[in-house]
């Protein structure tokens, strides 16, 4: 059983018990054409599915790390690269400034600095990729949506 695979599983539950619940809110089961079944059709296959899957994530052995600590480390390991979190610190740091910056130069700071790294530092490529679809964005939803973003 590979760390967290327990815990995904309990979050897929408690998923499919929330879905099910809205669902019942919407108009409980009156029918079967009643607004509230089909939601309750897939929170039904949810949990039936979380309940297999549960039952074949107890049946395998433990993932062997000694103690939370070892586990988390690695979780974080195997499924949290340094790229994806330079990526997260950039996307907060773009998300942050579009407040004071504004959208336009906001997104193509973000586009190229993200171009950057995960280009493996070709400027020209970056600056290009992050002007061309800047302006795209800006064609966009200033010509056919005719929405003005601040």
């Amino acid at each position: 059983r590979q760390v967290g695979e327990l815990v995904f599983v309990c979050l897929l539950l408690a998923l499919a018990g929330g879905v099910a619940v809205q669902a019942w809110r919407i108009a409980g089961f009156s029918g079967i054409s009643s607004p509230g079944a089909f939601p309750l059709g897939v929170s039904a296959v949810l949990l039936l599915a979380g309940i297999c899957i549960g039952l074949d994530t107890l049946r395998k052995p433990a993932s062997g790390a000694a103690g939370w600590l070892a586990a988390a480390r690695q979780f974080a390991a195997q499924h949290v690269p340094r790229c994806i979190l330079v990526f997260i610190a950039l996307a907060v740091a773009y998300l942050a400034s579009i407040q004071w910056a504004s959208f336009y130069p906001a997104t193509f700071v973000f586009l190229l600095l993200a171009a950057l790294y995960l280009g493996r530092g070709r400027p020209l490529v970056a600056l290009l990729a992050s002007g061309v679809s800047t302006g795209l964005i800006w064609l966009l939803f200033s010509l056919a949506f005719s929405v003005y973003l601040p």
